[in-house]
């Protein structure tokens, strides 16, 4: 029952947790394949013994797959917060660079961004013409030096 692992943080840790699981339960089982093989007048016993058996592993199954998916949801938050905090960065810069901007070269950015392919536009296009456009404003101011 081989299946591939991936390299996700949480499909790794899931993949990992099942086969410790899996080979978890296989050698309670086998450890208690003894009991299996007992006559009729033990099978009663047998049977709860193994159910236990089953009910301790998917226990341990169930405790080990909460911890997993608590880690992956701090590695997840973290994530959000560094996301959060460059989208804020971006947002100032993009600010910024609209400020910086004469009215020419915005209208000739909002054409270039008019131009382009509407999935592009708010994150290929934006920062790029914005700061090529922003800095020749300096010599925007003619030839009166």
């Amino acid at each position: 029952m081989n299946t591939p692992c991936y390299t996700v943080a949480m499909d790794l840790g899931v993949c990992q947790l099942r086969n410790v699981s899996i080979s978890f339960l296989s050698s309670l089982l086998s450890a208690d394949s003894s009991h299996v093989k007992l006559d009729s007048s033990s099978s009663g016993a047998s049977v709860v013994a193994i159910d236990n058996k089953i009910e301790q592993a998917m226990d341990l199954v169930k405790s080990h797959l909460m911890y997993a998916v608590r880690e992956e949801v701090e590695v997840l938050k973290e994530q959000i917060k560094e996301l959060i905090e460059r989208n804020s960065q971006l947002e100032q810069e993009n600010t910024l660079l609209k400020t910086l901007a004469s009215p020419e070269q915005m209208a000739q950015f909002q054409a270039q961004v008019q131009t382009t392919s509407p999935p592009a536009a708010p994150t290929a296009a934006t920062p790029g013409p914005a700061c090529t456009i922003a800095q020749p404003g300096s010599h925007t101011s003619g030839p009166s030096a």
